[in-house]
C-alpha cells in the first residue's frame, strides 16, 4: 500500500482549500488530520516555526507549508496531467493575476459572509471550528476556545476593511464579482477554459471553504451565482466529472489572442477591487523598509503583518492590515512579465492596460519577499 501525504488543515479554511482541491483532483493520496490534534501541535508546529495551516508532510517526513508551495511542490513531481500553469504569456499573467487576487482580494466578502451572520452560521461555525480546537477540552471547554479563535478572526476582518460602516458595500461588491464570474462561466468550465490553473486555485480559496460551505453565503451563491457554485463542485471533486461545458473546452485554456469579454469583466473588477489596496501596501512597504533600512534582513521576523495602512475603497477610506506575503503573490506575476521578451510583454501589457490594471505589473517592494524555513522574510 502507498503510504498516503497528510494534510493538516481545517474544512473550512481558505488556505487549505485549494491544497486539498488539487490533491483530490490530482488523486494524490493523503489523510486529512485536524490541526488542533496532538501531533500537529506538538510536532509540527515547531518545525514550522508557528501554528499556521495548511501544512503538508510527506510520505519521507519532508514539509511543506502554505498552498502556493505545497501546490508549486506537486506541479514539480509533474502530479498534474495538465500543469496549473500556462506556458502562453498572458494566460500565465492572468493566472497569477488571479491567484494573488483570489488568494488576498476577496477577504473582505470572504470574512464578513462568515463573521457577521451570527444568527444563521454561529451553529456551523462552532461545529467546523471543532478541527483546530485541542482534543479533550470538553463542550465547555470548546466553547471557551471557539469563542476565543472567533474572536480573533472577527478582529481579522476589520483589519482587512470590513467595519458595520463598510458592510452594503461589500455586499454589494461580491454580488457585482458573482455576476460577472458566472456569466464567465456561462462560457467556460473553468477561470481560463478547459481546465483549472493556479488563478482557479487562488479564487477557490474564499470562494469555498467561506462562500460556499458557510450557510448565508452558500444559499447567496446557490441562488444568484448557480454556475459559481457549479464551478466550486467541479473544483472539489476527486472524480472527473464530463459535463457539457468540459467536454466543449475539451482541457484548452484560451489563446493569448483570444480573450473573452467576460474574462476582460472579471480583470476590471480586481482593478477596481483591489488596485488601489496592492498599491498603498507596496508604498506602505517601501516607506517602512527605508525607516527600518539598518536593521539586518535576517533578524527581521515578518508575521501576518507589518503595519496599517489606508486607502480608498468604493468611496470609502479604509485602513486594512500591510501583510508580506501579498508581496510574495505579486512577484510571481511581475517576475514572469519581467521574464518574457518584449514582444510578448507588450502583449500582457496592453490586455492589462485595457482592463485598468497596468499599473499593478510595475509595483515592487524595495527588497523581495522570500521564503525560509516556512517563514516570510526580507531578502538581502
Amino acid at each position: 500500500m502507498i503510504k498516503p501525504h497528510i494534510l493538516y488543515g481545517m474544512a473550512g479554511s481558505l488556505y487549505t482549500g485549494k491544497v486539498r482541491a488539487y490533491m483530490r483532483q490530482n488523486h494524490i493520496p493523503f489523510v486529512e488530520q485536524k490541526a488542533g490534534g496532538k501531533r500537529f501541535t506538538e510536532q509540527i508546529v515547531p518545525k514550522v516555526n508557528r501554528w499556521i495551516i495548511p501544512v503538508v508532510e510527506t510520505p519521507g517526513g519532508e514539509l511543506f507549508q502554505d498552498g502556493t508551495v505545497i501546490l508549486d511542490h506537486f506541479e514539480a513531481s509533474a502530479a498534474s496531467e495538465k500543469s496549473i500553469y500556462p506556458q502562453t504569456p498572458v494566460m500565465r499573467a492572468v493566472a497569477h493575476l488571479f491567484e494573488l487576487f483570489g488568494g488576498e482580494g476577496l477577504l473582505r466578502p470572504a470574512m464578513h459572509y462568515r463573521w457577521n451572520f451570527d444568527a444563521v452560521n454561529l451553529p456551523f461555525l462552532r461545529d467546523t471550528f471543532r478541527d483546530v480546537l485541542p482534543d479533550g477540552l470538553g463542550p465547555e471547554g470548546e466553547a471557551a476556545a471557539f469563542d476565543h479563535a472567533s474572536g480573533r478572526m472577527r478582529k481579522a476582518a476589520v483589519a482587512f476593511g470590513v467595519t458595520p460602516e463598510t458592510f452594503a458595500t461589500v455586499e454589494e461588491s461580491y454580488a457585482d464579482f458573482l455576476g460577472r464570474f458566472n456569466a464567465h462561466l456561462q462560457q467556460t468550465p473553468f477561470l481560463l477554459g478547459g481546465h483549472p490553473t493556479i488563478g482557479d486555485f487562488g479564487l477557490f480559496g474564499p470562494l469555498y471553504p467561506h462562500l460556499a460551505r458557510d450557510p448565508k453565503p452558500l444559499h447567496l451563491m446557490q441562488t444568484s451565482a448557480p454556475r459559481v457554485f457549479r464551478w466550486t463542485e467541479r473544483m472539489n471533486m476527486a472524480e472527473t466529472f464530463i459535463d457539457e461545458e468540459m467536454e466543449q473546452a475539451d482541457g484548452k485554456l484560451f489563446a493569448d489572442d483570444k480573450i473573452p469579454g467576460t474574462l476582460k469583466s472579471l480583470m476590471e473588477f480586481v482593478a477596481d477591487e483591489y488596485l488601489r489596496e496592492i498599491t498603498a501596501h507596496v508604498e506602505f512597504s517601501n516607506e517602512w523598509l527605508e525607516k527600518n533600512s539598518e536593521v539586518d534582513p535576517s533578524k527581521m521576523r515578518l508575521g501576518r503583518g507589518i503595519g496599517m495602512t489606508s486607502f480608498n475603497w468604493r468611496g470609502h477610506e479604509i485602513t486594512t492590515a500591510v501583510m508580506p506575503y501579498r508581496f510574495f503573490l505579486l512577484q510571481r506575476l511581475t517576475d514572469w512579465v519581467d521574464g518574457l521578451d518584449r514582444p510578448d510583454q507588450q502583449l500582457v501589457r496592453a490586455l492589462f492596460a485595457e482592463t485598468g490594471l497596468e499599473p499593478i505589473l510595475d509595483l515592487k517592494t524595495s527588497r523581495r519577499v522570500e521564503r525560509k524555513n516556512h517563514l516570510e522574510i526580507w531578502a538581502d
